[in-house]
């Protein structure tokens, strides 16, 4: 059986690659062509990558208490702590 491959997709010059889905492939070649083929049908993007899922390696969602709990001894990080001025919009 071929490799899976998980497929991210730039739709335009200066956005992010966001992740679209899977597929299996011979090799990155292979899975870049057909990635094309599947999800750029209607000229959706301008840049694929291709990562072969077994390099991908992911926190565990039942570890999430104690794997991002250190994050909130750092106040400074939240924009809360920043007084920002009336010019500043969307923040």
């Amino acid at each position: 059986m071929w490799p899976l491959f998980e497929i991210f997709i730039r739709a335009k010059n200066g956005l992010d690659h966001k992740h679209v889905g899977s597929l299996h492939a011979a090799d990155a070649q292979m899975a870049i062509e057909n990635a094309r083929d599947v999800y750029t049908r209607r000229l959706e993007g301008v840049s694929i990558w291709v990562v072969e899922s077994k390099h991908i390696t992911a926190s565990d969602p039942k570890d999430a208490d104690p794997f991002f709990k250190p994050a909130e001894d750092k106040i400074y990080r939240h924009p809360t702590f920043y007084d920002l001025p009336d010019e500043v919009k969307h923040m």
